[in-house]
């Protein structure tokens, strides 16, 4: 059954549907359909006003007309699918190139470091640079103007490649999607010793500058004007081996013109203003013991107007020299002190306590002293007094281990103690008892006792000089020197220097025997040992006896002797006679081996070979005149 169809209205479609009009026509286009137009499909639309074409449109250009709506939607579809491609495309190379804080496309040196971190790229970087040997090569420097060159090895002046700085620099920029970027490597060098290197291998060469000062003629100051010279610049050279090092070849560093930082002008300024006043008078100082009054001329002794190495003077009182100066007024107002000691009692050792001393502070007030001797007026300083510790105290001397006689040694002499032989022998030894020589420290006798002179008391007696026997002071000191040798010898110390008499007299050991003479022949020890090492020296009218005190290292020290061998006769010489002459009875020489044994838990565990060759000492005779003892 057929429902009846209803009458309808015809649609009206709304402004934004209405169908556009044809510019060629005054129709309205039709839109395109499958079926015929049915009435209500054609009933009569009625176009807004403002939709009617009016005379402004007369004569503009036609537009294109549309495409069919399912090509340009095809289009469009395809144009952003093709835009969405591109910003993904462009989203992933860029994560690409950023990937990593090096972006990608930096190299350095030949090492990719692109798309690294950088704790990764500086290991990459290293592992490159270990692989270059070049880097390692010693580099050759021209001085330029200076006809020198050098050759410095990287390592010794700081010549690398500095990887953390290089990696900074790596980092920086934009990435590379399609190339290389290639960062300058970061070089660093220690100037300073660049410049030593420089100076070690080349020698001489340029022109020193003058380097500016105030001096001082007595009490009468002087001026030393600057002048420029050719110098190596550190900065300089170091910047020149930073750019040519990686190009390979001979690397060239400038001689520059060097000025002194004090010019003439102002060392005639420092002249008038600091050291005419200075030396116009005394300075007084004050103390809590007393007043020392410092003189001109110990003030121009210790007032420094110098340049340092860069030409600048920096005035300044030097503390040491002023002590120096005024000595012996100091010494009424300080009392040194005094370190612990060791003395002898019942035949050991014994510690005695160190005392405090007291001294006055010049250190302190040099900035005083010098403000003060710039003025005219003024010149009165108050300096402090301050407590000077012992170098050595008690308890420093406990620890030392000087416990047990280790050593002792005596050999014997004629002539009583009458003989200014003997007293030369005991002169020595009242100087060296009771010398301590800690561990590791190296005992010298000429600096012990000092040259040996009338003054400290030593007398004349025979001498070896030249060859033969003549009179000198301190004849005999030689004996005390073997007996101290041998002394040191068996307890195991080390040996330094000794060398045994030309001709070998029977009062002492073969070869283990030492002479003297200062201040070309010394005879020195070193306590190689962990222990204090104390020396005692005794005395009798025919013989003389050194010791050694401290903690026993080896068990035993004893002495192997090889056979006598290359043995000589003495000839017979004639001398004037006269009181330089010493008649002597003649010894035949010979070369023989002395071998030092060490004994440790019943066995020899070190050897030591000293061997020595005696001359033939000639017989003496003076003029057929009774010969000397």
């Amino acid at each position: 059954m057929l429902c009846p169809r209803r009458n309808r209205r015809p649609r009206i479609r709304p402004y934004p549907d209405v169908a556009p009009t044809d510019p060629r026509k005054d129709a309205p286009v039709t839109t395109a359909s499958d079926r015929p137009p049915t009435a209500a499909d054609t009933a009569t639309v009625h176009l807004p006003h403002q939709a009617t074409p009016t005379h402004d449109n007369i004569g503009a250009p036609p537009e294109p007309p549309a495409p069919p709506a399912g090509r340009r939607g095809r289009k469009l579809l395809i144009a952003g699918v093709t835009v969405l491609a591109l910003i993904a495309g462009a989203g992933v190379a860029a994560n690409w190139a950023f990937q990593g804080e090096v972006p990608r496309g930096v190299s350095v040196l030949g090492a990719d470091l692109g798309g690294l971190s950088r704790a990764a790229a500086a290991a990459a970087l290293r592992e490159h640079l270990a692989a270059d040997q070049k880097l390692t090569a010693p580099v050759q420097v021209r001085i330029d103007g200076a006809g020198k060159t050098a050759t410095v090895k990287p390592a010794d002046v700081g010549l690398v490649v500095d990887v953390e700085a290089t990696v900074d620099a790596a980092a920086k920029g934009r990435p590379e999607l399609f190339g290389e970027r290639t960062v300058t490597p970061v070089i660093a060098v220690d100037q300073d010793l660049l410049d030593a290197a420089l100076r070690k291998a080349a020698g001489k060469f340029g022109t020193a500058m003058r380097k500016p000062a105030v001096v001082f003629d007595g009490v009468t100051p002087r001026a030393v004007h600057p002048e420029p010279g050719r110098d190596l610049e550190p900065a300089r050279s170091a910047e020149a081996l930073r750019a040519g090092w990686l190009g390979g070849g001979t690397v060239t560093v400038p001689l520059v013109e060097v000025h002194p930082v004090t010019t003439a002008a102002e060392v005639d300024q420092l002249l008038e203003t600091v050291a005419r006043p200075a030396v116009s008078g005394p300075v007084t100082v004050t103390s809590e013991r007393g007043t020392l009054s410092i003189p001109p001329a110990a003030i121009a002794q210790s007032l420094v107007l110098t340049a340092d190495k860069t030409g600048k003077i920096e005035p300044r009182i030097d503390d040491k020299k002023l002590r120096a100066a005024v000595a012996a007024p100091l010494g009424k107002l300080e009392a040194q002190a005094r370190d612990a000691s060791f003395t002898f009692a019942g035949g050991k050792p014994k510690i005695v306590a160190g005392t405090e001393g007291i001294t006055l502070d010049l250190a302190a007030a040099a900035p005083q002293l010098l403000t003060a001797v710039k003025s005219t007026s003024d010149r009165t300083v108050e300096a402090a007094l301050t407590k000077a510790e012992p170098k050595l105290t008690t308890a420093d001397l406990e620890k030392l281990g000087v416990t047990e006689k280790v050593s002792t040694f005596t050999t014997k002499f004629t002539g009583g103690l009458s003989s200014s032989r003997s007293q030369n022998i005991v002169q020595a030894a009242k100087q060296v008892r009771g010398a301590l020589v800690l561990p590791g420290k190296i005992f010298s006798l000429n600096k012990h006792t000092g040259e040996r002179s009338y003054k400290q008391g030593y007398k004349d007696a025979p001498v070896i000089l030249n060859g033969k026997l003549v009179p000198g002071v301190g004849g005999g000191v030689s004996q005390f020197t073997t007996t101290l040798f041998n002394a040191t010898y068996y307890a195991g110390l080390e040996d330094v220097e000794h060398k045994p008499h030309s001709y070998y007299f029977d009062r002492y050991p073969a070869v283990i025997e030492s002479t003297i003479f200062y201040p070309d022949l010394d005879f020195r020890f070193k306590n190689d040992s962990p222990h204090g090492v104390l020396l005692d020296t005794k005395w009798t009218s025919n013989s003389i006896t050194v010791s050694v005190w401290s903690t026993k290292v080896w068990d035993k020290v004893t002495t192997e002797y090889s056979p006598r061998r290359n043995i000589t006769s003495p000839q017979t010489i004639t001398l004037p006679d006269g009181p330089n002459c010493i008649a002597t009875g003649g010894l035949p020489g010979f070369t023989q081996d002395a071998f030092r044994l060490f004994h440790r838990d019943g066995k020899v565990v070190k050897r030591e070979k000293f061997t020595w060759k005696y001359d033939a000492e000639p017989n003496y005779v003076c003029g057929g005149a009774e010969s000397a003892d």
